[in-house]
Order: structure tokens, then C-alpha cells, then sequence
């Protein structure tokens, strides 16, 4: 892994659309306090936590994809502004997503996503 905030987070990003979903691998970027808010649901702390909600909802997707439209840094915080694909069978789903990063010591401290949940229902249950 990288040291730099935002090439953390670029390689972070990337994981996800690498294949099969290594969750270890994405579980590998967070520091052992982190915290993860998926806005709107409840937030989680620490690394078995985050392991629990990621695959939580990613059963049943075939796989997911970050593409980063914008990216910025200042010191340890990084923004992205997303469209996250996700591929379940026989539809995508495209959501625009917008994250923010707080990166300590080369791990992610903190992971926040603003979305809108009913724009991802809506697409899977269409």
C-alpha cells in the first residue's frame, strides 16, 4: 500500500472492481479504530465490523466497481465524488456516491458515503 492519503484511497477504490470481492484486501486498508458510515445506515467500528457490512450488501452481487468522477486532498482527508456500479444478475446498478476519507498513519481512519438509498432500491427492484 501507498503512504500518500489520496493514493491510499485511489487504491483503496480500485479493490473493489479487481474480480472476485477480496474482502480481506479491502479489510486491509483500515486502521483498527476505524470507523465506516454508510449514510444513511447506522455507523461501525473496527475492522470485522466493516467485514460484516461489506458483505452484508454485496450478497448477491456479481461484482462492484468505484469509478471516481473527482478526487481531492487536503492532508490526511480525501473526497471522491462516485458513480459505484454494481452488478447483480441480469441488471446494473449505477449510484452516485459521494465519500469521504479520513487517512491516519497510511490506514483509513474513517470512511463516509452520502447516497441516496431509495435511488439504489429503486434500480434493483426495477
Amino acid at each position: 500500500m501507498t503512504s500518500e492519503p489520496i493514493d491510499l484511497v485511489r487504491e483503496f477504490c480500485a479493490a473493489f472492481g479487481e474480480g472476485d470481492l477480496d474482502l480481506d484486501r479491502i479489510v486491509g486498508f483500515f486502521a483498527d479504530d476505524a470507523v465506516y458510515h454508510n449514510i444513511p445506515v447506522d455507523p461501525v467500528v473496527g475492522p470485522d465490523a466493516i467485514r460484516a457490512t461489506l458483505a452484508g450488501f454485496t450478497t448477491g452481487v456479481e461484482s462492484i466497481e468505484f469509478r471516481i468522477g473527482s478526487i481531492a486532498a487536503e492532508g490526511g482527508t480525501v473526497l471522491t465524488e462516485r458513480v459505484d456500479v454494481f452488478r447483480v444478475p441480469g441488471k446494473e446498478i449505477s449510484l452516485p456516491v459521494m465519500g469521504a476519507f479520513e487517512v491516519v498513519d497510511g490506514k483509513i481512519a474513517a470512511w463516509r458515503d452520502y447516497f441516496d438509498m431509495n435511488q439504489f432500491m429503486s434500480q434493483l427492484s426495477a
